[in-house]
Protein backbone atom coordinates (compact mmCIF):
# COMPACT_ATOMS: atom_id res chain seq x y z
CA UNK A 1 0.00 0.00 0.00
CA UNK A 2 1.20 3.78 -0.64
CA UNK A 3 1.60 6.22 1.85
CA UNK A 4 -1.90 7.54 1.30
CA UNK A 5 -3.80 4.29 1.49
CA UNK A 6 -2.00 3.70 4.54
CA UNK A 7 -2.96 7.07 6.19
CA UNK A 8 -6.86 5.97 5.18
CA UNK A 9 -6.54 3.42 6.82
CA UNK A 10 -5.31 4.59 10.13
CA UNK A 11 -8.10 7.03 10.23
CA UNK A 12 -10.59 4.66 9.40
CA UNK A 13 -9.09 2.10 12.29
CA UNK A 14 -8.61 4.97 14.70
CA UNK A 15 -6.22 6.46 17.12
CA UNK A 16 -5.52 3.59 19.32
CA UNK A 17 -4.61 1.16 15.96
CA UNK A 18 -2.57 4.62 14.60
CA UNK A 19 -0.85 4.59 17.51
CA UNK A 20 0.65 0.81 17.44
CA UNK A 21 1.12 1.33 13.86
CA UNK A 22 3.47 3.92 14.15
CA UNK A 23 5.71 1.77 17.02
CA UNK A 24 5.56 -1.41 15.25
CA UNK A 25 5.72 -0.23 11.80
CA UNK A 26 9.23 0.40 11.55
CA UNK A 27 10.10 -2.57 13.31
CA UNK A 28 8.15 -4.73 11.01
CA UNK A 29 9.90 -2.85 7.80
CA UNK A 30 13.69 -3.65 9.84
CA UNK A 31 12.90 -6.89 9.87
CA UNK A 32 13.25 -6.99 5.54
CA UNK A 33 11.07 -10.23 5.34
CA UNK A 34 10.62 -10.87 2.02
CA UNK A 35 7.09 -10.66 0.71
CA UNK A 36 6.97 -14.38 0.32
CA UNK A 37 7.71 -15.13 4.09
CA UNK A 38 5.69 -17.48 6.16
CA UNK A 39 4.29 -15.45 8.84
CA UNK A 40 2.01 -16.15 12.18
CA UNK A 41 0.68 -13.69 13.82
CA UNK A 42 -0.42 -15.89 17.85
CA UNK A 43 -3.15 -14.24 19.81
CA UNK A 44 -5.67 -12.32 16.98
CA UNK A 45 -7.08 -10.03 19.37
CA UNK A 46 -8.49 -6.95 17.51
CA UNK A 47 -6.42 -8.19 14.60
CA UNK A 48 -4.15 -5.06 15.03
CA UNK A 49 -0.72 -7.15 14.53
CA UNK A 50 -2.61 -9.12 11.07
CA UNK A 51 -3.58 -6.32 9.70
CA UNK A 52 -0.47 -4.34 10.50
CA UNK A 53 1.13 -7.15 8.41
CA UNK A 54 -1.43 -6.92 6.23
CA UNK A 55 -0.79 -3.30 5.41
CA UNK A 56 2.94 -4.12 4.05
CA UNK A 57 1.33 -6.92 1.93
CA UNK A 58 2.21 -9.87 3.66
CA UNK A 59 0.28 -12.84 4.07
CA UNK A 60 -0.45 -14.04 7.75
CA UNK A 61 -1.82 -16.81 9.50
CA UNK A 62 -3.59 -15.92 12.59
CA UNK A 63 -5.30 -17.34 15.36
CA UNK A 64 -6.52 -18.38 18.91
CA UNK A 65 -7.72 -20.86 21.19
CA UNK A 66 -10.87 -22.17 20.00
CA UNK A 67 -12.32 -22.32 23.56
CA UNK A 68 -10.91 -19.03 24.47
CA UNK A 69 -14.31 -17.12 26.05
CA UNK A 70 -12.04 -14.27 27.48
CA UNK A 71 -13.01 -10.48 26.37
CA UNK A 72 -9.52 -10.23 24.76
CA UNK A 73 -10.57 -13.00 21.79
CA UNK A 74 -13.16 -13.24 19.57
CA UNK A 75 -12.87 -9.94 18.87
CA UNK A 76 -14.15 -8.27 15.59
CA UNK A 77 -11.15 -8.55 13.97
CA UNK A 78 -12.02 -9.35 10.42
CA UNK A 79 -14.62 -6.51 10.06
CA UNK A 80 -11.61 -3.97 9.96
CA UNK A 81 -9.45 -6.12 8.34
CA UNK A 82 -12.08 -5.46 5.28
CA UNK A 83 -12.93 -2.16 5.74
CA UNK A 84 -9.26 -1.34 4.93
CA UNK A 85 -8.88 -4.03 2.08
CA UNK A 86 -6.56 -6.43 3.72
CA UNK A 87 -8.88 -9.40 4.59
CA UNK A 88 -7.94 -11.64 1.41
CA UNK A 89 -4.20 -11.45 2.71
CA UNK A 90 -5.14 -12.83 6.40
CA UNK A 91 -6.50 -16.48 7.28
CA UNK A 92 -7.71 -17.40 10.85
CA UNK A 93 -7.02 -20.90 12.28
CA UNK A 94 -7.74 -22.14 15.72
CA UNK A 95 -4.90 -23.16 17.41
CA UNK A 96 -3.26 -23.19 21.56
CA UNK A 97 -0.12 -21.37 21.54
CA UNK A 98 1.62 -24.38 23.93
CA UNK A 99 1.05 -27.08 21.19
CA UNK A 100 0.50 -25.48 18.33
CA UNK A 101 -0.36 -27.44 14.53
CA UNK A 102 2.51 -26.04 12.63
CA UNK A 103 5.21 -28.40 10.69
CA UNK A 104 8.62 -27.72 12.34
CA UNK A 105 10.79 -25.15 11.17
CA UNK A 106 8.18 -23.82 8.92
CA UNK A 107 7.39 -19.58 9.88
CA UNK A 108 10.03 -17.21 8.57
CA UNK A 109 8.48 -14.79 11.19
CA UNK A 110 6.37 -15.10 14.22
CA UNK A 111 4.66 -12.15 16.26
CA UNK A 112 2.67 -11.94 19.34
CA UNK A 113 1.12 -8.17 20.20
CA UNK A 114 0.04 -8.20 23.72
CA UNK A 115 -0.38 -12.07 24.12
CA UNK A 116 2.57 -13.38 25.48
CA UNK A 117 1.16 -12.57 29.18
CA UNK A 118 -2.39 -14.32 28.97
CA UNK A 119 -0.55 -17.86 27.79
CA UNK A 120 -0.97 -20.39 30.73
CA UNK A 121 2.10 -22.18 29.99
CA UNK A 122 4.48 -19.42 28.42
CA UNK A 123 7.46 -22.05 28.64
CA UNK A 124 5.73 -24.31 26.51
CA UNK A 125 4.99 -21.72 24.20
CA UNK A 126 8.40 -20.73 23.66
CA UNK A 127 9.09 -24.19 22.95
CA UNK A 128 6.59 -24.36 20.35
CA UNK A 129 7.57 -21.14 18.86
CA UNK A 130 11.23 -22.54 18.71
CA UNK A 131 10.33 -25.79 17.03
CA UNK A 132 8.05 -24.03 14.14
CA UNK A 133 10.33 -21.05 13.01
CA UNK A 134 13.21 -21.27 10.61
CA UNK A 135 16.82 -21.19 10.95
CA UNK A 136 17.48 -17.46 10.76
CA UNK A 137 13.88 -16.53 11.41
CA UNK A 138 12.35 -13.71 13.32
CA UNK A 139 10.33 -13.79 16.53
CA UNK A 140 8.89 -10.74 17.92
CA UNK A 141 7.23 -10.37 21.09
CA UNK A 142 5.82 -6.95 22.11
CA UNK A 143 4.49 -6.49 25.94
CA UNK A 144 2.90 -4.00 27.61
CA UNK A 145 4.73 -1.82 29.51
CA UNK A 146 3.18 -0.53 33.25
CA UNK A 147 2.02 2.71 31.67
CA UNK A 148 -0.32 0.59 29.36
CA UNK A 149 -1.14 -1.97 31.81
CA UNK A 150 -2.21 0.57 34.15
CA UNK A 151 -4.52 1.60 31.28
CA UNK A 152 -6.01 -1.32 30.36
CA UNK A 153 -6.78 -2.46 34.21
CA UNK A 154 -9.38 0.51 33.93
CA UNK A 155 -10.95 -1.06 31.45
CA UNK A 156 -10.28 -4.91 32.40
CA UNK A 157 -9.08 -4.59 36.14
CA UNK A 158 -8.21 -8.57 36.54
CA UNK A 159 -5.67 -8.27 33.38
CA UNK A 160 -2.72 -10.21 33.96
CA UNK A 161 0.83 -8.42 34.57
CA UNK A 162 2.92 -8.17 31.81
CA UNK A 163 6.07 -10.38 31.33
CA UNK A 164 9.49 -10.53 30.17
CA UNK A 165 9.78 -12.93 27.03
CA UNK A 166 13.60 -13.07 28.28
CA UNK A 167 13.05 -15.62 30.74
CA UNK A 168 11.61 -18.03 28.95
CA UNK A 169 14.38 -18.19 26.39
CA UNK A 170 17.35 -19.83 28.48
CA UNK A 171 17.61 -23.05 26.62
CA UNK A 172 17.61 -21.22 22.96
CA UNK A 173 20.12 -19.50 21.19
CA UNK A 174 18.76 -16.50 20.61
CA UNK A 175 20.23 -12.64 20.10
CA UNK A 176 17.37 -10.13 21.37
CA UNK A 177 17.19 -6.87 20.49
CA UNK A 178 14.66 -4.67 22.84
CA UNK A 179 12.30 -1.59 21.07
CA UNK A 180 11.29 0.27 24.11
CA UNK A 181 7.51 2.13 23.39
CA UNK A 182 5.66 4.37 25.06
CA UNK A 183 2.78 1.81 25.94
CA UNK A 184 5.17 -1.83 24.49
CA UNK A 185 8.25 -2.89 24.68
CA UNK A 186 9.07 -4.89 21.77
CA UNK A 187 11.56 -8.12 22.17
CA UNK A 188 12.65 -9.15 18.97
CA UNK A 189 14.67 -12.39 18.81
CA UNK A 190 17.06 -13.92 16.49
CA UNK A 191 16.76 -17.32 15.61
CA UNK A 192 20.40 -18.72 14.68
CA UNK A 193 19.91 -22.37 14.91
Amino acid sequence: MNEFEIEHAKKILGIEFSFIYDFLNPIVRNLELTKDATILDVGTGKGRMAIILALNNYKVLTGEPEMDNSEYAKQDWFEKAKVVNVDHLITFKSFNAEKMPFEDKFFDAIFMLSTFHHINDRSAAFKEVNRIIKPNGRICIMEPNQRRIKSVRKRFPTHPDAVDPRDYTEAYSLNVDIKRGSLFDAFIFNVNK
